[in-house]
């Protein structure tokens, strides 16, 4: 019987899966770390132990730096906030000699969150990027309320406007839509009807 209910519910749930171009959605991995609130790092700048700290980004985005105060950092990536304390030294330290690096130490920025019928709803953060399929999982998997047919993600863009992501979570499931299992990004809520 349940077996055949499951059956039943795949099968509803192909027919409404709506087109979708997830080749248009970005993917984190392939590109470097976007610093956020929260995430540590190490400012290291080199033959100068006193201009070189260990901060955790604020929740408005800015670390403090000897000399430099405070400065932005959530948004930019280690190479761009490196090349801004550069700039920014480069006005009390004299010499080609400047060398900075910014390492990030602990990722605590990358969150999401998983809602709607799923074992355990809440904000979930990882050390590395997931994609939906683990970040269901990370929520203990749909319950037995839940029509995972009509998964959606949704996501902000750089605007603020939100929109959604159809994920046919029964077809990844069956391996036939792998496109669809696309990498979550940090902010993204999952809801699970």
């Amino acid at each position: 019987m349940r077996s055949a209910l499951l059956s039943l519910l795949l099968l509803g749930a192909c027919a409404g899966a709506r087109p979708y171009d997830y080749s248009r959605e970005p993917d984190p991995r392939r590109a470097e770390y976007i610093i956020g609130p929260a995430d540590q790092l190490s400012v290291q700048v080199w033959k100068n132990p006193e201009l070189s700290k260990d901060v955790s980004v604020r929740p408005d985005g800015t670390v403090t730096l000897p000399l430099i105060g405070d400065i932005k950092a959530a948004g930019q990536t280690p190479t761009q906030l490196r090349e801004e304390i550069v700039r920014q030294l480069g006005r009390f330290v004299r010499g080609e000699g400047l060398v900075v690096t910014v390492g990030v130490t602990g990722v605590n920025s990358y969150t999401f969150t998983v809602s709607g019928n799923v074992e355990r709803a809440g904000v979930y953060s990882s050390q590395r990027y997931v994609t939906v399929l683990e970040a269901i999982q990370l929520a203990g998997g749909p319950n037995r309320f839940a029509s995972p047919g009509g998964i959606e993600i949704y996501r902000r863009d750089a605007e603020g406007k939100v929109r959604a992501i159809p994920i046919d979570y029964p077809a990844l499931l069956a391996g036939r839509r792998p496109e669809s299992n696309v990498a979550i990004l940090a902010g993204d809520q999952i809801n699970v009807p």
